[in-house]
């Protein structure tokens, strides 16, 4: 039996285009880990077994795609469906620890292809470090960010979004996105967080509220609904998670770099 973690992101920043012809949309993308995570356990069974999150897809869709029957323990820390990614890094987690229980493992490319037949966030659970997604958003490549601050993160209470799917089916803002994909690019060569673009798919007033508060940057992550603010002091992020604290669930946690 092993057991590992499985870590939550936020999109530090999403720019999104124009549907795609396989239905989806351009996106470039910035996902970054923070010390936020699932545990995921699993040993071999005669029959495939998901307990302790009945709701899971992704993890059961992982063994399945690999043909590996075994019996799963989910321990869910990361809210669901709030933009964090925590299906699918459970789903990666899954991934990795069903992998080497083949008698011949598929390499990393392999495992990364089979990772984004399962959904377009999986392969970045596989990687390390910060990246930048393009294409999907399946498309990886490393990117250099600093990792020295905190993060005030906010799931306001009573919110709830349509699936993702959905969200960007409504995306209507794709005039635009190679400017948007530009100030991007140009962020990422100034490793100057703070310049990158907000999020197209998704808004909310806590943004301006950590700012307010002192955060250098505040966006929504991924579709939403869950917010973070970026802190250069532990202190001020905590405060900001204070004050928030009655406006839902609040965390404080910091960048990652591998799950």
């Amino acid at each position: 039996m092993r057991r590992v973690p499985a870590t939550a992101k936020i999109n530090l920043a999403l720019v999104v285009g124009p549907g795609r012809e396989d239905g989806k949309h351009e996106v470039a993308t910035v996902l970054q880990r923070i010390d936020l995570a699932d545990r995921i356990t699993l040993e071999p069974a005669a029959e495939l077994e998901i307990r302790g999150f009945p709701e899971d897809t992704l993890v059961r869709e992982a063994l399945r795609a690999l043909g590996v029957t075994a019996s799963v323990r989910i321990q869910k820390r990361i809210p669901v469906a709030a933009g964090l990614g925590g299906g699918s890094s459970d789903a990666a987690a899954a991934l990795r620890l069903a992998n080497e229980t083949l008698p011949e493992p598929l390499t990393p490319e392999r495992l990364h292809e089979v990772a984004a037949g399962i959904g377009a966030d999986v392969p970045f659970f596989l990687t390390a470090g910060p990246q930048l997604g393009v294409g999907d958003g399946s498309e990886l490549s490393p990117v250099n960010l600093r990792q020295d601050y905190w993060i005030a993160l906010v799931l306001p209470t009573g919110s709830r979004k349509p699936s993702t799917a959905a969200v960007y089916e409504a995306f209507d803002r794709s005039d635009g996105f190679e400017r948007r994909r530009a100030q991007l690019d140009q962020a990422l060569a100034d490793s100057d967080l703070a310049a990158l673009p907000p999020n197209d798919l998704a808004s909310s007033p806590l943004i301006d509220e950590l700012r307010e508060l002192g955060a250098f940057r505040a966006d929504v992550t991924g579709a939403g609904p869950a917010v973070y603010g970026l802190f250069v002091r532990r202190d001020q992020a905590e405060a900001a998670r204070r004050v928030l604290a009655s406006r839902g669930r609040t965390w404080l946690t910091v960048p990652t770099w591998y799950g």
